[in-house]
């Protein structure tokens, strides 16, 4: 049966062969580093640290109105699968020692996301005894998300912003390798 305009039954609803795929059929050239810092990026195993109110906001990130999963990042309650942590609240010196053990425990690559201002300098308990003026005088932080508390968009805004600098890195170590 022909309906006119060109249709065929067997063809369904696929595109022309483009003009790449007859010339180089199934070839692809990348570089390995670029390769792998790409799947890393869209495949990010994220360890939740939460430790005050910024905790709710983190949570909500990863819910359906937000979504999380889509840019390929999901939450493990491992730090031995994890390639990221996110710290997010209130680092008091008692759970200085836990933190970087957790981070110890991750697998290379791995990277860190300060949520809120007090994981990155303190907060509103700036100069306390009992708290750490930002996770980062414990363990390498990649991205700082600032706020008091941050908002879902805001966490996600630095999630994307970590994936960039995965890729850029890679990119970087290759120019530097050759």
């Amino acid at each position: 049966m022909n309906l006119g305009m060109g249709y065929e039954p067997d063809k369904g609803n696929s595109p022309a062969e483009s003009l790449f795929q007859r010339v180089l059929p199934n070839a692809v050239t990348a570089k390995s580093d670029e390769l792998f810092a790409l799947a890393r990026k869209s495949s990010l195993w994220t360890l939740s640290f939460g430790l005050a109110c910024c905790a709710i906001e983190m949570m909500s990130t990863y819910m359906s109105h937000h979504d999380l999963d889509r840019f390929g990042i999901v939450t493990w309650p491992s730090p031995r699968q994890a390639d990221v942590m996110i710290v997010a609240g209130t680092v008091v010196k008692k759970m200085a020692d836990p933190i970087k053990l957790l981070y110890e425990q991750m697998p290379d690559p791995k990277w860190v996301v300060a949520m809120g201002s007090c994981a990155t300098n303190g907060g509103p308990y700036y100069r306390s005894y009992s708290v750490v003026m930002g996770v980062d005088h414990l363990i390498p932080v990649d991205v700082y998300v600032p706020g008091c508390p941050p908002r879902p968009e805001a966490l996600m805004y630095g999630l994307l912003q970590l994936q960039e600098k995965i890729q850029l890195d890679a990119k970087r170590r290759v120019a530097a390798s050759s």
